[in-house]
């Protein structure tokens, strides 16, 4: 073979086919297990019906009992017990059937016909009882009843304990002999595995002297006289003993090397150059390495505000849990006001985490919006509920002013009312010396409504829009808390097909931030609104 594509073919060829007759039996073991295990399963689902329609069996004998001791007990307990002991026994019948309809083999077919006349003893006994409890209401004298439904039942069971117990006894069997087949389907192909193995190594092995081998000695010897071109010895040179892809290989190696010997004398020059861009590209790097530790900084000071948000409630509801423990066994303690403010924690902490993985999700830049039909009034009115106690505890008064008109926004309701909490949390966090903070709804017919978050503080820096920057903070507050950001903020207002703008409160004084939000066209609907906005942009 002088070629090394005839020889790398036999190499592919060889290994495909390996892999396809590798392939090919493991798809036989897996059929076969398959089937095995299929086996073994029906038989154990049916055993499991079968204990069932054992307990509807004796369900519905003391559902007879009691129907004929007790004339003034509910009749239809009787009818109920019925219903489900024919439940039960079209359940295993429709089993057996399954099982049979699958199976191609004569012994499948003939164990199903054996099964079956148990069966039909079963609801024979079933259909003679219910007989025997028709005859035994209609007399009067009950003690002749109750000896006439003893005598019954004790029919009743015989008749069907003998059929269930060969049937309990035949599944039994059938999972004993699926198991018994697994393990020998294992145990052969253990075997298999062993025989496939020993093959494919002495394959391997003839191939490997056969061609693998010579080729990579070829090769090595090419790497020796690279490693030595390599250390400056560009006079190194091979020689050509065949024609073939290695011989042309280390002709072009020659070549290669005699080029190198008259370029020498421009890698000098060129080192030069190289070493000038490292060195710029080395300062681009130290620059970049600054930026990511401030923005590792700031997401450390991120983390901290969760774990103070999460703290919070927990130290509530462990509180309340505390309490209550306290009280345990003691008279008169109502309960129900310590049950409801953990339960009022609670949800407050499960809507934070909510809002800690939405804003993890936006760091991850795996944000969804999902805008529906909403009120607006409705989700300020939840935004201020949510921070009514962080601003009791600071001791700021938090008001709401929706005015005589609502407005219904396009908008995902969630990440608007985590906006809102954010903008106030703002304000309680950084506005020092504020007294009140007020939000207000302004809409009429215009399509616009606006929503401002207003406090009596200092009022925002000089830098303005540049607070909109990621992880940007007015100033090195040593407040923590959790918060979306303003850059996150705008995101959201933008995604809404609004604005949002930053501003002066009243007389000058304070901050205020102003949400523009479009209104919702109700005559045309969500999708026809979503649609026509888009067609206009």
């Amino acid at each position: 073979m002088r070629s090394l594509k005839v020889r790398f073919a036999l190499l592919l060829g060889s290994t495909a086919l390996l892999v396809i007759l590798a392939a090919l039996g493991v798809l036989g073991s897996i059929g076969a297990a398959e089937r095995t295990i299929d086996r073994t399963l029906a038989a154990q689902g049916r055993l499991e019906l079968l204990v069932e329609l054992s307990g509807r069996m004796t369900q519905y004998g003391l559902a007879a009992l009691e129907a004929v001791s007790n004339p003034d007990a509910q009749p239809e307990g009787l009818s109920v017990a019925r219903t489900n002991v024919d439940r039960a026994l079209v359940a295993v019948d429709e089993s057996l059937g399954r099982s049979i309809a699958v199976s191609d083999d004569p012994l499948d077919r003939t164990q199903y016909a054996a099964r079956t006349r148990p069966l039909a003893q079963l609801r024979s006994a079933r259909a003679v009882l219910d007989r025997q409890v028709a005859q035994v209401l209609r007399q009067s004298e009950d003690e002749q009843r109750r000896n006439t439904i003893r005598g019954a039942l004790n029919g009743f069971g015989a008749m069907t304990g003998q059929p269930l117990s060969f049937l309990i006894e035949v599944e039994r069997r059938s999972m004993i002999a699926g198991s018994d087949a697994a393990r020998t389907l294992s145990q052969t192909l253990r075997i298999a595995s062993l025989a496939a193995v020993a093959v494919a190594l002495t394959i391997v092995f003839v191939l490997y002297r056969a061609v693998t081998r010579p080729t990579l000695a070829r090769i090595e010897a090419m790497r020796r006289a690279a490693g030595a071109v390599g250390r400056g010895e560009l006079e190194t040179r091979l020689s050509v003993a065949t024609r073939d892809e290695l011989g042309l290989l280390v002709a072009n190696f020659n070549r290669m090397a005699a080029r190198l010997a008259r370029r020498e004398g421009n890698l000098a020059a060129d080192r030069a150059a190289l070493e000038d861009t490292v060195a710029a590209r080395t300062t681009d790097l130290r620059a970049a390495n600054e930026r990511l530790e401030a923005v590792d900084r700031s997401r450390r000071r991120f983390f901290a505000d969760v774990s103070h948000e999460l703290r919070t409630p927990l130290t509530v509801i462990l509180g309340e849990c505390d309490i209550a423990a306290r009280s345990a066994g003691r008279p008169g303690v109502d309960y129900a006001p310590v049950f409801s403010t953990i339960r009022k924690r609670a949800l407050r902490l499960q809507r934070r985490v909510e809002d800690l993985l939405r804003v993890a999700r936006s760091e991850s830049g795996q944000i969804e919006l999902d805008r529906r039909a909403a009120s607006a009034a409705i989700i300020l009115a939840d935004a201020v509920d949510g921070m009514a106690s962080e601003a009791a505890r600071r001791r700021v008064g938090l008001t709401l002013e929706t005015g005589p008109h609502d407005a219904t926004l396009l908008a995902d309701r969630e990440w608007l009312r985590q906006v809102v909490e954010s903008l106030i949390d703002n304000a309680l966090r950084h506005a020092s010396g504020a007294t009140r903070i007020g939000v207000a709804l302004h809409a009429g017919d215009g399509p616009v409504a606006t929503i401002t978050v207003s406090d009596d503080g200092p009022g925002f820096p000089e830098t303005g829009d540049g607070l909109f920057e990621r992880f940007r903070r007015a100033s090195p507050s040593p407040e923590t808390g959790f918060g979306i950001g303003l850059a996150l903020a705008r995101w959201v207002v933008e995604r809404h097909d609004g604005t949002i703008r930053l501003g002066t409160g009243e007389n000058g004084r304070g901050a205020r931030v102003a949400l523009e939000m479009p209104v919702l066209d109700l005559s045309l609907g969500p999708d026809d609104e979503r649609m026509d906005r888009e067609t206009t942009a």
